[in-house]
């Protein structure tokens, strides 16, 4: 498959048109626990969450957690590589998540730049991942970050996936340094999947606030990132698998549904409706695999098929 958008410029790695990103947890917190070949055949790139940082600056390791593997009575790294590989014969790709709400990592010279491109891509051969996702919740340098996931990318070679899920006050104007580091990295970005939870009410790209949990939070927010700079096949909307998967901001799938359909073709729109219409509109993104397996695979059984019957 070609890349996501025929446009200029942004990576693709190879996925399809829309795409449903699922962050699968590497840790265990009363969401269904699963091995990674256990994830749904709908989500098309999923997240390894997460890496960890060492005591060397920009430096990431991983390890798949102690507590998961007993709990799914033994579960090797030689099994879960096997299950990358698996996971790639369905057509699916698999990126390492950087950072979460527990994520240490900075990267704010060169030299930690250095460290985080070169650990990253030995991690990415050694496993077999396909990419990186930047989930970095404690602040980002756009510039240095960026130094080290062109360096990252060139390493990795082609189909390299670039993911990253800001949170949303972290893009709400291009003044925002994740903003600015979305655009610095757009030539290699496959999709920016804004988390739409845990965030309170927001402005929207009319100057108007709304409020999370809403059709009209999505498209709003989501629109911001459309009329400033990022290509509409970059732009992905966030949400939690259940309401058991964040705090706040769960929407039921059919919204998620209907807030692409808003975006994409000016259709099943909330009392906003976007001043254009995105048809590229790059997908959905949830936090998490496992919480939508708790769930009954809602997020994966009806966006995930929406979003592949879309034009």
């Amino acid at each position: 498959p070609s890349p996501s958008s025929s446009s200029g410029g942004g990576g693709g790695g190879g996925t399809g048109r829309h795409v449903l990103t699922g962050y699968w947890q590497d840790f265990v917190n009363g969401a269904s626990v699963q091995r990674l070949s256990d994830v749904s055949t709908q989500y098309d790139i999923i997240a390894v969450a997460f890496a960890n940082a060492t005591g060397t600056p920009g430096q990431i390791s991983f390890a798949i957690d102690s507590g998961l593997s007993s709990a799914l009575g033994g579960y090797s790294d030689a099994q879960f590589k096997a299950d990358i590989a698996t996971l790639h014969g369905r057509g699916q790709k698999v990126v390492l998540s950087v950072g979460g709400q527990n994520g240490t990592v900075s990267v704010g010279d060169s030299t930690s730049a250095a460290n985080f491109a070169s650990s990253a891509a030995s991690i990415i051969k050694g496993y077999g991942f396909d990419g990186i996702d930047i989930d970095l919740e404690n602040g980002v340098n756009p510039t240095y970050l960026a130094q080290a996931l062109h360096s990252l990318a060139g390493q990795a070679g082609s189909g390299f996936v670039l993911t990253m899920a800001p949170q949303t006050i972290d893009m709400q104007s291009t003044g925002m340094a994740y903003f600015q580091l979305a655009l610095n990295v757009k030539d290699i970005l496959t999709i920016v999947n804004t988390q739409y939870y845990n965030s309170g009410s927001m402005n929207g790209c009319d100057g108007n606030v709304y409020a999370e949990g809403t059709e009209n939070f999505l498209v709003a927010l989501a629109c911001i990132q459309l009329q400033n700079g990022l290509n509409p096949s970059q732009v992905g909307l966030g949400v939690p698998a259940s309401t058991s998967a964040a705090g706040g901001g769960y929407v039921s799938p059919s919204v998620v549904d209907a807030a692409l359909d808003c975006l994409a073709s000016g259709t099943n729109c909330g009392s906003f409706k976007p001043p254009a219409t995105w048809p590229a509109i790059g997908g959905a993104m949830t936090w998490s695999t496992n919480w939508d397996a708790s769930a009954g695979n809602q997020i994966a059984n009806t966006v995930g098929a929406h979003l592949h019957a879309m034009p």
